[in-house]
């Protein structure tokens, strides 16, 4: 989810924290700015939306048929035969306030008519998540990762915790969730595990060794799958509490078939982010699982230009990328208008704002480097 920034103490960033992306009744802290002093310049009007004649709806092969079980080789993500790919798709809401927008419909949509590759399930831990019921939202994240299953889509599995900002936190309920699905899961070849969403407020040694006891937990019941690790300050690799990708190429987790998650939203995340990503690239497999094309609170105006650059950058290196988010929250990030969930519809534009035209057609007709 869009992060929040540096915070003057921990105190005030849990309570911020906790506001973040709930629907507007349980919003009742507003979001710090990433940097408090500055604002992010206001974009000149673009005109975001290329316009392509629409094409048909995706071809016979899906993405897991084309691609079957991925793997990490080298620096990069790479299919069942040694390729190097690019997976590019969108994350869902949180479960609890979200949920009645994927269904049958938004989803089919989001195979068929958008021909995304895969499906990010973010499923929080806390506010009003996972901990208040983990039977029901066990089950969800099973439902949905069958759902995507059948529509030929991969599934991250997005561990959603975010406040507290130390994974070690939920670290026992993060092991009894991942053993669960690990073992209903580990016979399908389009599963990708997230254990951790955001980190913030720790250093990057707290949450190497929150790796090292998740990570072979999933292995004893799914050894293929690749497993994305979230980054410092909230998965920046640590710009955001004033660090760089160093400390994780400096000290990376032990263990194979696994990649580092970087997360940016283009009106907030400069140069400086940019540059991370470009550099980082260069020496640690990276997935961006989270961006959005307007501020870190996931709201405001659309920087288009920023964010281009940063899929040119992503479609050049092979990045995966996943953007923030499908539903019709009110915020910008959300890519459907108020009211379109649950009867849509969902394929074409007529019910998407300008972040939503926007990523699905960059979805459906990426750049090609």
């Amino acid at each position: 989810m869009p992060r929040f920034a540096r915070l003057a103490t921990a105190a005030v960033a849990a309570l911020a924290a906790a506001s973040l992306h709930a629907p507007t009744a349980q919003a009742t802290t507003p979001r710090p700015a990433e940097q408090p002093a500055e604002q992010p310049v206001q974009q000149p009007a673009e005109q975001p939306v290329r316009q392509p004649a629409e094409q048909p709806v995706r071809q016979a092969v899906t993405p897991v048929q084309a691609n079957g079980q991925l793997r990490v080789c080298g620096l990069r993500l790479c299919n069942q035969n040694g390729k190097q790919i690019q997976l590019r798709g969108m994350s869902t809401h949180g479960l609890q306030w979200y949920h009645q927008c994927l269904n049958a419909a938004s989803l089919d949509a989001l195979a068929g008519d958008w021909r995304a590759d895969v499906l990010r399930i973010s499923m929080y831990i806390q506010e009003d998540g996972y901990e208040t019921n983990p039977r029901l939202f066990t089950d969800r994240v099973h439902n949905l990762i069958e759902q995507a299953t059948a529509r030929g889509m991969y599934a991250i599995v997005d561990w959603h915790m975010l406040t507290p900002g130390d994974p070690h936190h939920n670290l026992s309920r993060a092991k009894t969730f991942f053993t669960e699905i690990a073992r209903r899961h580990n016979g399908k070849n389009n599963v990708l595990y997230e254990i951790a969403n955001e980190p913030n407020g720790v250093s990057w040694s707290r949450i190497r060794s929150y790796a090292h006891q998740i990570i072979p937990t999933i292995r004893r019941h799914d050894p293929d799958a690749p497993i994305l690790v979230g980054t410092r300050a909230w998965s920046s690799l640590g710009v955001s509490e004033g660090a760089s990708e160093r400390e994780v190429v400096d000290n990376p987790v032990n263990a194979t078939n696994i990649m580092y998650t970087f997360h940016f939203y283009a009106a907030t995340h400069d140069g400086l982010y940019l540059d991370t990503l470009r550099r980082a690239a260069d020496r640690i497999p990276v997935f961006v699982t989270e961006f959005g094309t307007q501020s870190a609170s996931g709201d405001g105006a659309d920087n288009f230009t920023r964010s281009q650059q940063y899929l040119d950058l992503m479609a050049q290196k092979k990045i995966s990328w996943v953007n923030w988010n499908y539903s019709d929250d009110h915020r910008s990030g959300a890519v459907f208008t108020p009211g379109t969930c649950p009867g849509g519809p969902f394929a074409g534009t007529s019910r998407l704002k300008p972040a939503g035209a926007w990523v699905r057609e960059r979805i459906r007709t990426p750049d090609d480097f």
